[in-house]
């Protein structure tokens, strides 16, 4: 079990990337508190961890209110005695279509979700991992803030934050053993944002032009990203701090 005992977060994971990510943390011993703005979705994921045999609650938080942040990890530390790993996953994009038609309220809650949260999750829990002597940080970000691409402007800039954001605060964290590292997941067609990222619904034209940019040939898929995710919530990772995994297939060589 290579993360078994640990008590671990992970944002968003009523769905998609971040069920992945919990799911594949509580088969390896995880202890789960599953966050979801969606309380039927992640109530959903943490009764299938139990199911399985896992351990895992459910915890319903808005990343980007300061008191449920603050709420969310002393229910982790009360839960199960200790915090050791946050999975800043949540995230969320405006549709791609020309930077100039992007609502204003489109781009602050782009980056309420994707920047702000992590910003909450520091000031909550940094002390916490202070007192216990150290912990990680996975912030998961995207190739499209290596690779940026026309139509997601604002998304990418704000993915962009993350990885630049993820770097200094392993710079900074370090003599305080927290770990802070990131993934760079490539476009997956089966999360809930899929169309919003494509402009569209994602048919088999959208699908073929995509799919020929990935040089090993497929998606990502939420296993993927889970499996990057449990390597640098373990202790395999310990020396491993501002570093971003590109889970992409060499699409962004």
């Amino acid at each position: 079990m290579r993360v078994q005992n640990k008590s671990i977060i992970v944002t968003g994971a009523g769905s998609g990337i971040g069920e992945g990510i919990a799911r594949r943390l509580a088969a390896e011993g995880g202890r789960l508190l599953v966050n979801d703005i969606n309380a039927q979705a992640g109530q959903r994921v943490a009764a299938d961890i139990r199911a399985e045999g896992g351990e895992a609650v459910f915890f319903q938080a808005d990343v980007t209110k300061s008191r449920d942040v603050e709420a969310m990890v002393q229910e982790a530390v009360q839960r199960f005695g200790r915090l050791d790993v946050v999975v800043n996953n949540a995230g969320w994009t405006h549709r791609n279509r020309p930077m100039l038609e992007v609502s204003e309220e489109e781009f602050d809650k782009v980056y309420a979700i994707n920047v702000k949260s992590i910003y909450l999750s520091a000031i909550h829990a940094v002390p916490v991992l202070r007192k216990a002597g150290g912990g990680s940080f996975i912030n998961i970000a995207s190739t499209a803030g290596l690779r940026p691409r026309p139509g997601l402007t604002w998304y990418n800039g704000s993915k962009g934050a993350v990885i630049t954001t993820s770097k200094s605060m392993a710079a900074e964290l370090g003599p305080d053993n927290i770990r802070v590292n990131c993934i760079n997941p490539v476009f997956n067609p089966d999360t809930g944002l899929a169309a919003e990222f494509a402009g569209g619904p994602v048919d088999d034209a959208r699908r073929a032009k995509f799919l020929a940019t990935i040089p090993l040939g497929r998606f990502s898929t939420a296993l993927d990203v889970a499996n990057a995710a449990l390597y640098l919530a373990s202790d395999e990772a310990a020396f491993v701090s501002g570093v971003c995994i590109e889970v992409d297939g060499a699409r962004c060589v």
